[in-house]
């Protein structure tokens, strides 16, 4: 008799189960359907804000880039997909500093992780989400992102060269001047004569 309440228990589960599913299906068959006509809605499709497809520079209205070549994305690339090469050149204050000459991304090796983005300290790049990547070469995915021509540091002029020498040489002359003082202060005095031994 138990088996038999069982038996009708257990059924009535299943049935109950199957309309639920049927009633989520026939819903979904009155529903109207969304058809994406790419490419012919190109022009008005547009992906979320968040999908990341394609990593390239921030160019101001100039044209100029805030890359500094320090190479944090490089170096934060779990699978090389950034290459920088970079030189040194001299600034106008006279002082050294890392300039962009190339700076590739491999699309094609790219895991979309924004590790680059993230680590870089001057907000030079960022993901993009043109998808339309498409080609028929794997070479073609290695872009070269500063593709505009890279400016020219400025060079010093004879008279701000000599304003730099100068600067130089007064803070070479402060810091003797202020080791010699420093030197003058430490050594000890020589002691004076006992003037009860002299009479």
């Amino acid at each position: 008799m138990g088996s038999v309440k069982e038996y009708f228990s257990s059924l009535g589960t299943g049935i109950a189960s199957l309309v639920k599913g049927m009633k989520v299906t026939g819903k979904e068959f009155i529903t109207p359907k969304i058809t994406e006509c790419y490419p012919e809605n190109r022009l008005t499709h547009h992906p979320a804000a968040r999908f990341r497809a394609e990593l390239k520079f921030l160019y101001d209205n100039d044209g100029n880039h805030k890359c500094i070549a320090c190479g944090n994305c490089e170096r934060n690339c779990p699978n090389g997909t950034i290459s920088i090469e970079s030189k040194m050149v001299t600034t106008m204050q006279g002082t050294k500093k890392k300039k962009l000459v190339n700076y590739f991304y491999d699309l094609g090796s790219c895991t979309f992780c924004q590790l680059c983005v993230t680590s870089c300290p001057t907000g030079a790049i960022e993901f993009d989400n043109d998808f339309e990547q498409a080609v028929f070469t794997r070479d073609k995915l290695v872009k070269k992102l500063n593709h505009l021509p890279e400016k020219e540091e400025p060079e010093p002029t004879p008279e701000q060269l000599a304003a730099i020498e100068a600067e130089k040489q007064a803070k070479i002359a402060a810091a003797k001047a202020a080791a010699e003082a420093k030197k003058a202060a430490a050594a000890p005095e020589a002691p004076k004569a006992d003037t009860q031994e002299n009479k």
